[in-house]
């Protein structure tokens, strides 16, 4: 992987040199160039709100751009290709930072410009110089105490052949694998391959169980699923569905850890227009705007600020009222070893 990175980052130099694609971003600060008018952003399709971003658009008399990932994967493709050359500001996740730094895919920020940046929580910053973070998730169990069979207390539960057929998750190899990984024991974050292939089969039974993925919200207020793996912020939309009748209750862990993750900005090496890319940076994380963003999308926040001046209604979200918030595990970067995590992923979605 690390030979992989370091040939994609010479083509990038190489790509550089030819294309001049650096930044106007000198000349706008020494007041000789034009502000940028176009905003071209990579990130997670439903987690900002389009009213925001129309009210950017016309604070800055600028066009903002969205384009959607569908797997992480996808994020770290782009910035390992010469992200640049299309987007000024891609989503990440916390677990690739380390590399992404250490291959200079991306670019240092001036903070200077980004002076709301102060707003988020300390505890929450990974790699500061080169992100700004945006949301974080706590990815639990969720079940509907009505119809749920099982009464889930741990990951093992899940694999209850009582559950056949009842549980929405969330997909990916890195949301996966860490919960069979802690079931059985082993670091989430494990590069043993052994483990791993462990995992692996602790995963076969757990698909048994699952009758979607995706959509975990709606699975659970529809009835189509009584359990569901899934995000804190999908969560709450399902909670708040159901409103008086809500019967999903957060699984009560006594032992097992739950995973909380991050989801970042970072500027790729390149990117045309850091100018506009460090406003949108500062604009989305005033308190204010982010407090305005979680009542559409009520995901945890880092932002200590955003959160104070977020409504009673994301204050007191039963979503986020379980108190083992502090037995957490992070994703981390588990370098060569994601090809193995890639190789028994692609085994289980195929059904081998």
């Amino acid at each position: 992987m690390k030979k992989l990175i370091s040939m994609l980052l010479s083509l990038v130099l190489v790509m550089g040199l030819f294309t001049g694609c650096g930044t106007d971003t000198s000349s706008v600060e020494s007041g000789n160039a034009e502000p940028s008018t176009e905003l071209n952003i990579y990130m997670w399709q439903q987690y900002i709100s389009d009213d925001l971003i129309a009210e950017f658009e016309e604070e800055n008399n600028a066009k903002v751009n969205l384009s959607y990932m569908s797997d992480n994967a996808d994020a770290i493709t782009k910035l390992t290709a010469g992200g640049g050359q299309e987007y000024d500001l891609i989503m990440t996740c916390d677990a690739y930072m380390e590399s992404l730094v250490e291959g200079e895919y991306i670019e240092k920020i001036n903070f200077e410009n980004i002076p709301n940046a102060s707003n988020i929580n300390e505890s929450y910053w990974t790699a500061k110089e080169y992100c700004v973070p945006y949301l974080m998730n706590y990815i639990y169990v969720v079940y509907n105490k009505d119809t749920s069979p099982v009464e889930i207390k741990s990951y093992n539960d899940l694999i209850n052949p009582a559950l056949k057929g009842q549980i929405a998750t969330i997909d990916g190899a890195r949301n996966l694998f860490p919960i069979a990984l802690v079931a059985l024991g082993y670091d989430p974050n494990s590069t043993n391959e052994n483990e791993i292939a462990e995992a692996y089969e602790w995963l076969v039974k757990y698909n048994e169980n699952v009758v979607a993925y995706g959509n975990a919200e709606q699975n659970l207020t529809n009835g189509t699923a009584s359990v569901a793996f899934t995000y804190d912020g999908n969560a709450s939309w399902a909670m708040a569905e159901l409103g008086e009748k809500n019967n999903l209750v957060i699984a009560d862990f006594e032992e097992d850890s739950v995973q909380l993750g991050f989801d970042l900005y970072v500027i790729p090496k390149g990117a045309k227009h850091v100018d506009l890319a460090e406003k949108f940076l500062n604009y989305i994380t005033d308190p204010q705007v982010m407090a305005e963003n979680l009542v559409e999308y009520p995901y945890s926040c880092p932002n200590d600020a955003a959160v104070e001046a977020a409504s009673d209604a994301y204050k007191n979200d039963p979503a986020r009222d379980f108190d083992y918030k502090e037995n957490v595990f992070f994703q981390k970067d588990v370098g060569e070893a994601i090809t193995i995590y890639n190789d028994y992923y692609q085994k289980l979605k195929v059904g081998e």
